[in-house]
């Protein structure tokens, strides 16, 4: 359902280095996820660290990638009834419940058919979306049609499938950030897919910036205009919009968040909502659910929600681009223009 933010990564060299820095910056990269990983770390160069993050997601995509047909949650989608499932499978749907209840269902993993069948998701598209098919695909999806029952994720239905794209590489940013507090490593963001968390500081004391991009629609993601910055300090932030992932057909623009009480892509005017939150994984399922709300509930939610900040870009009646800053945010955040 999600997804893309934009993370300044050249902040990671411009808002990181100093000319008399005091500890060394490190950084690699690679893919994952369908996407890439960035890695900066302030400190004393820790070998192998590159080759531990790797093999922690690895076991993430293991568990949670439904495009590898073996991982756990792929053997949960193909069974017909439901099949064991792992500690991060675990973790993944306590979150996601927890999610769901507090957005009134907004958040929904069990969108996927209906993800797939508008061309979002991990199976090809329908030849021909109609309300007879959204009809019936609508009779899958719903978050009570799931249960843990012992080790196991059970279906109430054959058909019914989980997804956690919304909230699995915020997941992975999280893994990440544990693996290298494991090791000793103390100053670090991480990112992975626009995704973000911050540990400590960066060199000379300061903290790691992150940028918000100003949603503008482009697809091949060239147009990239940075609209804030801000600092994160042992937090997390996720972003969600609809300008990246969508397509036009006979005019009509169809984009990815797809509202899971209605079967179609999500009529808001909430063009990209940024949640940062404690960990990553609640900022990714918060974000996908505020696109899916609309500018005036994700508003109201973040403001009832104790731990939650946002910055929501969303347009008004007029159409002109506005913007909505918590209050705890608003000494923070940086307008770039």
């Amino acid at each position: 359902m999600k997804n893309l933010a934009f993370l300044l990564l050249l902040s990671f060299a411009l808002f990181s280095c100093g000319e008399n820095q005091k500890e060394a910056l490190h950084k690699f990269n690679g893919p994952t996820m369908g996407t890439t990983y960035q890695v900066v770390y302030a400190g004393d160069e820790v070998k192998e660290i590159q080759a531990g993050v790797d093999s922690v997601l690895e076991v993430v995509n293991a568990s949670l990638s439904t495009y590898i047909p073996s991982s756990t949650i792929s053997k949960i989608n193909q069974s017909a009834v439901g099949a064991p499932m792992d500690a991060m499978m675990r973790i993944n749907f306590l979150k996601s419940a927890e999610v769901w209840l507090k957005t009134d269902g907004a958040f929904d993993p069990t969108v996927g058919p209906l993800v797939n069948a508008w061309g979002f998701g991990f199976k090809k598209m329908a030849a021909k979306v109609d309300s007879a098919l959204i009809d019936s695909l609508m009779a899958l999806v719903g978050w009570e049609k799931l249960r843990i029952s012992g080790d196991s994720l059970l279906k109430a239905l054959p058909g019914v499938t989980v997804d956690f794209s919304a909230l699995a590489k915020g997941y992975g940013v999280d893994e990440v950030g544990r693996y290298l507090e494991s090791r000793g490593i103390a100053n670090y963001i991480v990112e992975i897919g626009g995704e973000l968390r911050a540990a400590g500081k960066k060199a000379k004391g300061f903290s790691w910036m992150a940028g918000i991009e100003k949603p503008v629609d482009d697809q091949t993601g060239n147009s990239k205009v940075l609209a804030y910055t801000l600092p994160l300090n042992d937090r997390s932030m996720a972003t969600s919009g609809d300008y990246r992932n969508f397509y036009i057909e006979n005019g009509r623009k169809y984009a990815h968040t797809i509202h899971p009480k209605t079967g179609y892509p999500a009529a808001s005017n909430l063009l990209s909502a940024s949640i940062i939150a404690s960990d990553c994984m609640t900022a990714d399922a918060f974000a996908t659910a505020c696109m899916v709300m609309g500018f005036e509930a994700a508003k109201n939610l973040i403001e009832k929600e104790e731990g939650l900040e946002a910055v929501l870009i969303y347009s008004d009646a007029s159409g002109a681009l506005k913007q909505y800053v918590s209050p705890g945010l608003l000494k923070l955040v940086i307008k770039a223009e």
